[in-house]
């Protein structure tokens, strides 16, 4: 087996803010302790007894506290070693941010709680948050209709970027994040936490070691895309806790809906459904066990008439991918997930279990001269040991890109109703216009790109 030396773990070339900002916060504490009479320093300010000094803390700010943005920022079911960035002695939330008043607030309380303070600043709007230059990370976790737009401006104003999944709504999104990104040398961290999962891991050195010998197929197991390309219900007047028109973002103007607000996930212009919210774990899984973090697959075909589950893509290698929930439960009892198959065997892996064919393939140790993937076991400690580090996190950006771009492809492949093929050195459609438009969207002003 060879060795391989891994992009995500790839040192950034960019010179520390926050050292440098440290470096000034303790040049004004040596001063001030020239100039002041003597005074008793609790330990706790130093460091000391397990604290983090205040110059050694990382700001964070929160963009979108609802349902998930709040369990990544307080601990979760997703957050078990760290209990979220709350639960971090080198972590300082500084500042929450929300469309809903209902939900900054709340978040602001769970803040101010957690530190015994009333320091924790609250905003309606992003743009004010990211102009503090106190605040050197963020966690984003807004409808992923937001997730672009506010990852460029967030990078563009020197912060490092945790971000939830799904990264866009379109390919060209994801394309334009990436180069903003490398542009302005941040950190970026999407929230795909199966890249830090033993189970996801180890079945992926299986794989990329040849344990089950010459992959053949891999199996996906989640929903398809969206419910309803349009919305038909009736307008409602908007309740005066939430910002609307901020709410809605880049998507085309229709009148509030209290369905619509709490169900957007079922709609087109919203969100990409099952395809790009599960999608983007376990295809993202399926890319890393393939060795295709750099890559694609190169055609993609939707189900024909007899059978509207399986969407297929091929690789150049040969190897076929398929979203198949029915085929992953009969064969592994687990419908949500995904399944390598092999000429030798078979690994199949799903929140946090996995299951080998044959079964003494679950005992292997993967040796010290074979290809050992990202190592993180929690995925907010991989996001802050990058901050401090900058060697890239194993959810980076370039990464993200490429696994929601299948989950976006199979998406289209669905929306045209016929196959489409695609280059993923160019990372554009092979002669075909109309897909090609497909690979962005109109933004309602003042939003774009």
């Amino acid at each position: 087996m060879k060795n391989v030396v891994l992009a995500e773990t790839e040192p950034m070339n960019r010179a520390n803010p926050i050292s440098r900002r440290r470096f000034l916060r303790r040049s004004s504490i040596v001063l001030g302790a020239a100039l002041a009479a003597p005074t008793i320093i609790p330990a706790s300010a130093l460091g000391a007894d397990g604290a983090t000094a205040p110059s050694e803390r990382i700001n964070m700010g929160c963009i979108g506290v609802g349902g998930q943005g709040t369990r990544g920022m307080a601990g979760g079911i997703w957050v078990q070693a760290s209990g979220g960035f709350l639960g971090r002695k080198d972590i300082q939330v500084r500042a929450v941010c929300d469309v809903d008043r209902r939900h900054r607030n709340h978040a602001r309380n769970l803040v101010n709680a957690r530190y015994g303070n009333h320091d924790c600043a609250t905003y309606d709007r992003f743009e004010e948050l990211l102009a503090r230059p106190d605040i050197d990370a963020l966690l984003i976790a807004t409808g992923e209709r937001w997730h672009p737009l506010i990852s460029i401006a967030a990078a563009e104003a020197g912060k490092d970027i945790y971000c939830e999944k799904p990264m866009s709504l379109t390919i060209a999104e994801p394309l334009a994040l990436r180069s903003v990104v490398r542009r302005c040398g941040v950190i970026y961290q999407n929230g795909t936490q199966q890249r830090s999962s033993h189970a996801f891991r180890f079945a992926c050195e299986l794989v990329r070691n040849g344990y089950i010998g010459q992959v053949k197929e891999v199996v996906v197991g989640v929903g398809g895309p969206v419910a309803f390309q349009e919305c038909d219900l009736p307008a409602q007047p908007a309740p005066g806790y939430l910002d609307y028109d901020r709410w809605l973002g880049q998507v085309p103007w229709r009148p509030y809906n209290a369905g619509f607000v709490g169900g957007w996930m079922a709609y087109r212009d919203c969100s990409g459904g099952e395809m790009t919210n599960w999608g983007a774990h376990h295809f993202d899984c399926a890319q890393w066990g393939l060795g295709m973090d750099n890559s694609g697959p190169v055609e993609i075909i939707p189900p024909d008439g007899k059978d509207h589950t399986v969407l297929t893509y091929r690789y150049a290698d040969g190897v076929i991918m398929t979203r198949d929930p029915d085929r992953l439960q009969r064969e592994s009892g687990q419908g949500n997930g995904l399944m390598f198959v092999g000429t030798e065997g078979k690994v199949a892996v799903w929140r946090w279990q996995f299951r080998t064919w044959p079964e003494h393939l679950a005992r292997q140790k993967i040796g010290p001269g074979q290809i050992h993937l990202h190592k993180a076991d929690d995925h907010h400690a991989d996001f802050i040991h990058s901050i401090r580090t900058r060697v890239r996190p194993g959810g980076d950006v370039a990464v993200g890109a490429r696994s929601i771009t299948v989950c976006h492809l199979g998406n289209l492949a669905y929306e045209l109703g016929r196959a489409v093929r695609w280059n993923p050195e160019t990372e554009q459609f092979v002669n075909d216009p109309e897909a090609q438009r497909l690979m962005s969207r109109h933004m309602r002003s003042p939003w774009h790109l």
